[in-house]
């Protein structure tokens, strides 16, 4: 059974594997905008959970900021790469949102199994060069595959890239990406199996006055028990000690911290004409019953009651029992 939902989250909501994108995206190759229904098979839940979001977060936009860096390094030219979203699809319906043509490039993972792929418009790849040649990159760039001097050159910044790659997801697994081609055909990459659940992490890209939309796609059964145990670390012994006691030595240091405690009168409502007419030698009636106990508060927050007292010639409060229709007050 497949239905179309929508979700109040800020970004689209993760898709299980199955055939769904070509109903979902618009033409032109791109992706629905947000808070546009998507199609949801119910015989394939979403398997990136929000713990697993969060966690690639983490690294995806950790390799977002060095991919900029490194963009305006080599390109000398202003360069951006800034992280949209994280989705997950089925590796046909992934593929199936892509343009033709459009520059990818394959990975390995190792010592994961798989392949990783990052796409972005063939306009840019190719602006790309022309920069790292001396150009512009305002002018009209072709639309083709690149000659072996083109490789070579757009090899050389893809190692770099992929190399901030890794050290981005060293926190949730060691890695050792090596590329293992470029296509243009987005049918003909074949990173995974088209029914594979792959992840995907959408970003805006933008070379020079260029702008675009690149993708960052890694299978998600590769990364499963890694993201698991970073999204749910599981403490050694010796950590845990060290958190008690931790824990312990903050909460004795909080029961020394000194805090402002005041005893007042239950508060009094004026009108703001009688307040803004008050004048040396008014009145205000307290309107506190005599046998009420007054308040003790910190921070305008009432956590005990007292009644007036003196202890040693000194003015005092003496803390008594919570009067009970402030316990049904607070319940």
């Amino acid at each position: 059974m497949n239905v179309c939902v929508t979700t109040p989250e800020t970004g689209p909501a993760p898709r299980a594997g199955g055939p769904q994108a070509p109903a979902a995206a618009p033409a032109g190759g791109t992706r629905s905008r947000r808070g546009e229904p998507r199609t949801y098979d119910f015989r394939r839940p979403t398997k990136l959970s929000r713990e697993h979001v969060r966690v690639m977060q983490i690294a995806q936009e950790s390799f977002a900021r060095q991919a900029t860096t490194i963009l305006t390094t080599f390109l000398r030219t202003g360069a951006r790469m800034e992280l949209r979203s994280i989705e997950q699809f089925s590796y046909d319906d992934y593929v199936h949102t892509l343009p033709d043509p459009i520059f990818i490039t394959t990975f390995t993972l190792e010592p994961l199994a798989g392949k990783g792929m990052i796409a972005y418009p063939l306009d840019i790849a190719m602006a790309i060069v022309d920069h790292m040649l001396g150009g512009s990159g305002a002018a009209a760039q072709p639309a083709r595959p690149m000659t072996a001097m083109e490789t070579t050159i757009t090899t050389h910044l893809l190692e770099r890239l992929l190399h901030e790659f890794a050290a981005s997801f060293a926190g949730i697994t060691q890695l050792q990406p090596a590329m293992t081609g470029f296509e243009y055909n987005p049918q003909l990459a074949q990173a995974a199996s088209g029914s594979d659940t792959v992840m995907v992490a959408n970003f805006a890209m933008a070379v020079g006055s260029r702008e675009g939309e690149a993708t960052l796609v890694l299978p998600f059964s590769s990364f499963a028990q890694s993201l698991n145990n970073a999204a749910s670390p599981q403490l050694s012994e010796s950590a845990l000690r060290k958190r008690k006691k931790a824990a312990e030595a903050l909460a004795a240091r909080l029961n020394l911290v000194p805090v402002d405690v005041s005893v007042r009168f239950a508060p009094l409502s004026v009108s703001s004409a009688d307040l803004l007419s008050l004048a040396v030698g008014d009145v205000l009636l307290l309107r506190h019953p005599r046998d009420s106990p007054l308040e003790v508060t910190t921070n305008d927050v009432t956590f005990a009651y007292a009644i007036a007292s003196n202890h040693r010639r000194r003015l005092a409060a003496s803390i008594v029992p919570t009067p009970h229709a402030a316990v049904k007050d607070t319940a």
